[in-house]
């Protein structure tokens, strides 16, 4: 359907002479397509912008609603009708009837837009910085940016969230460099700055180059699957994630976890070989330490599920006492899993009895 529409408003533009073109004129800058934003290319950086970016700056907090209204009425209009860019020539080029057309077909598009935008599903990993806050610790002083990571699936999947430094970005984008030298030559990297790194426009700009720099990775089947963006993506959360756990933060630990899996399932591709393991296992402590015994079975069967018949992993015994626990307790069917930790046992396989999820988490190493 927006594909007819803008076939037909583009028509109904060109069809009448140069007008036509003078009223498209502002919809044909394109975003910058380069991560690396000159220094004086500060005019019109909001709409360049996807829109929902919000930052703390410790040199312009007083302009930062300014900013973002602004942000909110040039993407929320990218079709305007009455868009004065296109002066009175291209009011007296066009017709009445062919004008009053082309604001409908465009109404029209714009409201199409406003309502897929929301329904149609991504075909590929979308990387949206929505915060860069200013973070005072001293002695250091830092912005942390956060980063939503979209990828294809249903529409109402939950988005999973990131929080990186500038640091963190530039460690990732160095070992890329020293193992991927050549796909990596075509891409840019937002430098490093002596003075003014704490500006808005400082944060603005490198919020854009971020998302470009991980849309740009991510489209190199050679670097995606790199095990260090893997890295980058999943092991500070699990860190957190098993710090919290064996300290009994368990609410806290549950959302830190609960990310990770999300994360693991947006990027599509195995953070590590036992990670989702791992993550699950992590799942499925925190719900049980919440009293969620139903949710903590679900996890130790989609744990099962993935291990399959791999009898020599040392997650398999954890996983197979912890679902035949959680079964009595719930009253649901044990049997299979009961005969299979025993099994495992009279094998020699695992020790009697095996070690429990909990005690896995603290033993695990996370390199």
């Amino acid at each position: 359907m927006a594909s007819r529409l803008l076939h037909r408003l583009r028509h109904v533009l060109a069809g009448d002479g140069p007008g036509g073109e003078a009223a498209a004129g502002p919809e044909a800058e394109q975003f910058p397509e380069s991560s690396e934003l000159e220094d004086d290319d500060a005019e019109g950086l909001s709409s360049r912008l996807s829109g929902t970016l919000s930052f703390t700056s410790a040199e312009d907090d007083d302009d930062n609603d300014d900013d973002e209204d602004e942000d909110e009425e040039a993407i929320a209009d990218p079709l305007a009708p009455g868009d004065e860019a296109s002066g009175e020539d291209a009011d007296r080029s066009l017709p009445a009837d062919g004008q009053r057309t082309g604001q409908h077909l465009a109404k029209q598009l714009q409201d199409f837009w406003k309502k897929s935008r929301n329904t149609l599903v991504p075909q590929r990993l979308l990387f949206e910085v929505t915060s860069a806050n200013v973070v005072k610790d001293p002695p250091s002083k830092y912005v942390l940016y956060t980063l939503t990571v979209t990828g294809p699936g249903p529409p109402d999947r939950q988005p999973a969230q990131i929080s990186r430094r500038y640091s963190d970005f530039e460690r990732l984008h160095r070992n890329l460099q020293r193992q991927f030298r050549a796909p990596m030559a075509a891409i840019s990297f937002p430098r490093k700055r002596l003075r003014r790194n704490f500006t808005a426009e400082t944060i603005a700009r490198r919020s854009r180059a971020f998302e470009q720099f991980l849309g740009h990775l991510q489209a190199v089947p050679e670097l995606c699957h790199a095990p260090d963006l893997q890295d980058f993506f999943v092991l500070p959360e699990l860190r957190r994630a098993q710090s919290l756990t064996c300290t009994g933060l368990y609410r806290e630990a549950l959302a830190l976890w609960t990310n990770a899996w999300q994360l693991q399932a947006q990027l599509g591709n195995p953070s590590g070989p036992d990670r989702p393991l791992l993550t699950l296992a992590g799942l499925a402590v925190c719900h049980q330490e919440l009293e969620d015994p139903g949710e903590a079975r679900a996890c130790c069967e989609r744990a099962l599920q993935l291990l399959g018949d791999k009898n020599l992993h040392p997650f398999l015994a954890p996983f197979l006492e912890a679902h035949v626990r959680l079964s009595w307790r719930l009253g649901l069917d044990k049997r299979q899993s009961e005969a299979r930790l025993q099994g495992l046992q009279e094998a020699g396989l695992t020790p009697m009895p095996p070690p429990s999820l909990k005690e896995l988490l603290i033993k695990e190493v996370l390199d």
